[in-house]
């Protein structure tokens, strides 16, 4: 600051005005977002893995005697669907793998509907335990 200039002045550049921002390149080929249809394929293709999964999972717990393997299983299961999704979600430029990570992320809720629904079984006696 000059002598003469006090710290309310505005500055000796504020007659520069900045440079305008780059604007965003689209390629046209590539495709910037993923169908509604093919979200929901992927995500229900995704489900109904992870509900079987989710299925086993119960059906190994309530017949282990061992309580100990199938609780740990569970947790490797939950850890490797958030993990996996994290590292898919980190794609970039491919709306597809985006889908997946989502479907990813939400299949520990899909394994324990499928889960829940084997449960409903043994309760309702749907099924001989």
């Amino acid at each position: 600051m000059s002598e003469d200039q006090i710290a309310l002045d505005d500055p000796a550049y504020a007659d520069e005005l900045p440079r305008p921002p780059a604007q965003p390149v689209v390629v046209p080929a590539a495709a910037q977002s993923v169908g509604r249809w093919r979200f929901v394929l992927v995500v229900a293709g995704m489900w109904i893995v992870a509900a079987a999964a989710g299925a086993g999972l119960y059906y190994w717990w309530y017949h282990s005697p061992d309580k100990a393997v199938p609780v740990f299983a569970v947790l490797v299961f939950v850890v490797a669907c958030i993990v996996g999704s994290l590292l898919t979600a980190m794609v970039q430029d491919r709306p597809g793998v985006a889908a997946t990570a989502i479907a990813m992320m939400s299949a520990p809720l899909a394994a324990a509907v499928g889960a829940a629904v084997l449960y409903g079984a043994y309760v309702f006696e749907w099924i001989a335990r």
